[in-house]
């Protein structure tokens, strides 16, 4: 049985960072490649940054360079989001995926399974 789950969201003030975890199993991690999107209210779900199975390969938006790195850990099956410099407009929940199709791209309609969304919030 599949399971990806996301933790680490929680409020935080501009400026502030925050670590996201995706912990997943049920299949076999080293083969997927996987992303962090997010959504914001009342907005599309949209691509923040992935990285390829064996970690080579990371790609983020303009929106989250410089800012946002993300990383894994095979022997854990488990992907790190870290949020540096965050602004209010990183407000959103959270969502973790993963595909086995070749390539980071960050296209909702690719990726096979996703974690329920953590909650990130920057307010001051």
């Amino acid at each position: 049985q599949v399971q990806i789950v996301e933790s680490g969201g929680g409020l935080v003030q501009p400026g502030g960072s925050l670590r996201l975890s995706c912990a997943a199993s049920g299949f076999t991690f080293t083969d997927y490649n996987v992303a962090w999107f997010r959504q914001a209210p009342g907005k599309e779900r949209e691509g923040a940054v992935c990285i390829s199975s064996n970690g080579g390969i990371t790609y983020g938006t303009d929106s989250v360079k410089g800012r946002f790195t993300i990383s894994r850990d095979n022997a854990k099956n488990t992907v790190y989001l870290q949020m540096n410099s965050l602004k209010p407009e990183d407000t959103a929940v959270y969502y973790c995926a993963v595909k086995s199709t070749f390539g980071c791209f960050l296209r909702v309609n690719v990726y096979q399974y996703w974690g329920q969304g953590t909650q990130v919030t920057v307010s001051s």
